[in-house]
């Protein structure tokens, strides 16, 4: 059984920065791709930021630029540096594979952004 836990979410200011990470439970995690979706009060979950087993990426256009995915096969961790951050950046965090599987969502991180 496959899990994810998500961490690093908090509080920070406009433009500041934070780093997710999502360790994974699994032995055949490298072979997934993976991606971190958001969703914020009211809307859908959307991904923001994808990577595949052997190391290629993609990202929404909302945060191409700011956003970098990384992953540490050796460590089954996924990890998404945030930088320069807006208010509407704010959402809870999740990381599952790509295509996302339903029964592999956890309880995400929150993120907020504010003054």
């Amino acid at each position: 059984q496959v899990q994810f836990v998500e961490s690093g979410g908090g509080l920070v200011q406009p433009g500041g920065s934070l780093r997710l990470s999502c360790a994974a439970s699994g032995s055949i995690f490298s072979i997934y791709a993976m991606g971190w979706y958001r969703q914020a009060p009211g809307k859908q979950r959307e991904l923001v930021a994808g990577i595949t087993g052997g190391g290629s990426t993609n990202y929404a256009d909302s945060v191409k630029g700011r956003f970098t995915i990384s992953r540490d096969n050796a460590k089954n961790t996924v990890y998404l540096q945030m930088n320069s951050l807006k208010p509407e950046d704010t959402a809870v965090y999740y990381c599952n594979t790509l295509p996302a599987r339903q029964s592999y969502w956890g309880q995400g991180t929150q993120v907020t952004v504010s003054s």
